[in-house]
């Protein structure tokens, strides 16, 4: 199996340092990763910060979640979460309730169908369609320490 280079992908042969050439490496297989996963997302319907949402939900049932934590553990902190909600709200992948303890907190909760919908992709969305396959599980947990070592 060749290695596709960064240097190949973006027909670039020379960066200011092996830092630059870091960074840009993980913008692009950042986004190369973001367009995989919506392919896979595509058939079923829904986006990556769709699907986001519905695993957070599945996380908390049968508890409900506020739109706050939502937006506190969504993967991009730029999403409108709100507005992810109405459209899965409109598909029948979430229900929206007041909460009974407070009158200004709304109760998202997945619903069966969402339930569903989230086994289906369970079944397509394993590691082996992303790449990271490619890495054994000892270099998975250094890209996973190094990663997190970026974000200090």
């Amino acid at each position: 199996m060749t290695t596709m280079r960064i240097e190949d992908e973006i027909k670039q042969s020379a960066f200011k340092s092996e830092f630059h050439k870091a960074y840009i490496n993980l913008l692009y297989t950042s986004n190369y990763l973001e367009q995989e996963h919506g392919t896979l997302l595509k058939p079923f319907g829904i986006t990556s910060p769709q699907y986001n949402v519905l695993r957070i939900l599945r996380g908390q049932h049968p508890k409900p979640a506020t739109v706050s934590l939502l937006i506190e553990r969504m993967l991009d902190k730029t999403s409108n979460a709100s507005r992810i909600v109405d459209k899965l709200e409109v598909k029948d992948l979430v229900t929206r309730k007041q909460c009974p303890d407070d009158r200004r907190t709304v109760d998202v909760l997945i619903t069966d169908k969402g339930l569903a919908l989230l086994k289906q992709i369970d079944v397509l969305d394993d590691d082996t369609k992303t790449g990271i396959h490619n890495l054994s599980e000892k270099e998975a947990a250094e890209l996973n320490r190094l990663l997190d070592k970026i974000r200090d």
